[in-house]
């Protein structure tokens, strides 16, 4: 069985939409280079490094559900506990491009770590964590004589923050033993926080459960991290632990035709972080792909609304051929507040994933309305 990665989406749309960062780019820019076979551009040093994790055989894995308030996730204690607590700001909150972490560290759905590493004169420190079992992101803030503003001094040359890092190890283990979605390279990415954090960066690990409420409460992950020009592994543990105890799966089957294609919305699923919708494409005129139909079916993607008419921000996600369709496993940014239902328009790629989507794009016939269930 023939696999292929699938590039995700493109900017959202419309004009209260931030634009996109850094980190979701390269989210995208990884997974849309790895069609056909393609390798990313890139000059010198990579900026931005997005390693692939979740193999495509995952891709039929069931799902999840989406569009709800994210408070509405925590427990009832949780909930209270938040609300008793003074008021205190996270960087997550001031992240564009990614509603899904900045709704949580506007909700309060993060937990402090302050965990810290030094070498001579380098100090690195973790503050802030996100695990909605989906996916799990935190903080790490780089303070060095030769880093000022976000730009690194290597001693060869000056390149941003980002650029520095010269390796990422993440493994993660639970009650001993280890937890296999982070015990290997990929579904890693990492960026910038924005210029008004310039020296801190947002590590993400996407993670393979198909339903977040099968991911352990808590696990402790060990960091090594080396930065250009120091011979030194910087290491230390991070303790994370699901920020929101609960979330929501439907499995719809929603289903739509037209001449060329059979479209189906298999599983739709949400955190207040993370949304994952899982897909099939199906060609009708074969009953096992060319080689020209199946990049025929890679070329189309799918935007994903909420009731307010407000895209979602894809994040990754891949797809694997079986037969005479593609299965897609796809992942993207909750949107905050509670939605009634989710619109998904499959369309056609002209450009690349960052095109705005033009009406003749959207492949006629092929969308579909996904009510949701309101969050108990």
């Amino acid at each position: 069985m023939a696999a292929s990665n699938i590039e995700q989406e493109l900017k959202k749309a419309g004009n209260d939409q931030p634009a996109m960062s850094p980190l979701v780019r390269a989210r995208l820019d990884e997974t849309y280079a790895n069609i056909g076979g393609i390798q990313p551009k890139r000059k010198g040093r990579t900026r931005w490094t997005g390693l692939r994790l979740i193999a495509a055989s995952t891709a039929a894995a069931g799902v999840l559900g989406i569009g709800v308030l994210a408070t509405a996730f925590a427990s009832p204690a949780m909930a209270d506990s938040i609300r008793s607590l003074p008021v205190i700001g996270s960087i997550f909150s001031t992240l564009q491009g990614d509603s899904g972490l900045r709704a949580a560290g506007e909700q309060g759905l993060f937990a402090t770590v302050n965990r810290e590493v030094s070498h001579e004169d380098v100090k690195l420190k973790v503050t802030d964590t996100i695990y909605d079992g989906t996916r799990v992101a935190f903080l790490l803030t780089v303070e060095a004589p030769n880093l000022k503003d976000g730009v690194y001094d290597n001693g060869r040359k000056t390149v941003k923050l980002g650029s520095a890092i010269d390796q990422v190890v993440l493994k993660g283990e639970n009650d001993g033993g280890a937890i296999s979605s982070l015990s290997g390279a990929g579904g890693l990415f990492y960026g910038g926080a924005g210029k008004e954090h310039p020296n801190t960066l947002v590590f993400e690990q996407v993670l393979p459960y198909a339903n977040p409420n099968d991911a352990p409460d808590v696990f402790e992950a060990s960091v090594t991290i080396k930065l250009d020009g120091i011979d030194h592994e910087f290491a230390f543990d991070i303790p994370f632990r699901k920020t929101m105890q609960a979330s929501i799966e439907i499995t719809p089957d929603a289903k739509s035709e037209n001449g060329d294609y059979r479209f189906q919305v298999a599983n739709v699923g949400v955190t207040p972080v993370t949304t994952r919708i899982l897909t099939e494409l199906e060609y009708k005129h074969a009953f096992v792909l060319t080689n020209k139909e199946e990049r025929r079916l890679t070329r189309v993607g799918i935007a994903v609304f909420d009731d307010q008419g407000r895209r979602l921000t894809a994040l990754n996600g891949e797809g694997i051929v079986e037969g005479n369709k593609i299965v897609y496993d796809r992942r993207f940014a909750t949107t905050p507040g509670m939605s009634d239902y989710l619109t998904v328009k499959p369309f056609k790629i002209e450009d690349d994933f960052a095109e705005e989507v033009k009406e003749s794009q959207y492949l006629k016939g092929l969308e579909v309305k996904i009510e949701l269930p309101s969050a108990d």
